[in-house]
C-alpha cells in the first residue's frame, strides 16, 4: 500500500456510514436499492450499506479524504486477478452485466466507488483520488485501472476522460426494480505508462 498523508487516510469503522452515503450517491441509488432488498423484519436500508462498507473497511479496500471535517470522499478499489469470475445461470441479473464488464478487466486495479459529497464536488477531490488510485496500482505492479460507469452520468465522464480513461466496452442496465435512467454500463480503462 502507498504510504497516504493528510488530507487521506485509510477508513476506519467509525466511518462506515457516511461511506454507505458515498457508494449510494456513486451508485445513483443502486445499493440503496439493494440494501433494500436484503433488508428483513423492519431492518433498516441503511444499516446494511453501513455494516457492508465497515466490511470493506477491515478488508482495508477503503481510502478517504478527511479535510478535518470528517469524511468528504472516498475511493473503494481491489485487484481483479488474472481468472474471470464465473458467471453460472444463478448470477444475479441485476450484476452480470458488471461482472461481464469486471471480466474483460483482467489484471488491473478496479475502481469500485469514487464519490465524494455533492457540496464538496468541483473542488479538485475526484482528481487527487484518482491520483491516488494510479499511486496503488504502481505500488502493487499493475499497469491498468478500470471502473464502471453509467454511460448517463455525464460529469463522471468527463473526469474519467480527462484523465485519460477510454471506454473499452459497454452493456445494457438491468434494472429489475431499479429506478433509474441508466441505459448502459461502460468500462473505462486507463494504462499508465
Amino acid at each position: 500500500m502507498v504510504k497516504l498523508t493528510p488530507p487521506f487516510r485509510i477508513a476506519v469503522e467509525a466511518d462506515a456510514m457516511n461511506l454507505a452515503e458515498l457508494v449510494n450517491f456513486a451508485g445513483e441509488g443502486l445499493p440503496f436499492h439493494i440494501w433494500s432488498g436484503l433488508a428483513r423484519n423492519g431492518e433498516n436500508p441503511w444499516t446494511i450499506g453501513r455494516d457492508r462498507q465497515a466490511e470493506k473497511v477491515r478488508d482495508g479496500q477503503v481510502i478517504v479524504m478527511d479535510v478535518g471535517e470528517g469524511v468528504i470522499a472516498a475511493l473503494t478499489g481491489y485487484v481483479i486477478g488474472p481468472d474471470p469470475e464465473p458467471i453460472g445461470s444463478d448470477f444475479p441479473a441485476l450484476f452480470r452485466p458488471l461482472q461481464e464488464l469486471e471480466n474483460e478487466a483482467l489484471q488491473s486495479w478496479y475502481i469500485n466507488v469514487l464519490a465524494c459529497y455533492p457540496d464538496h464536488r468541483g473542488k479538485g477531490y475526484g482528481t487527487r483520488l484518482m491520483q491516488v488510485a494510479e499511486d496503488i496500482c504502481r505500488s502493487i505492479g499493475l499497469l491498468r485501472l478500470c471502473l464502471i460507469v453509467a454511460s448517463n452520468n455525464t460529469d463522471a465522464w468527463r473526469l474519467y476522460e480527462r484523465l485519460g480513461y477510454v471506454r473499452a466496452s459497454s452493456r445494457r442496465c438491468v434494472r429489475n426494480g431499479w429506478e433509474t435512467d441508466t441505459e448502459c454500463w461502460d468500462l473505462m480503462i486507463k494504462t499508465l505508462q
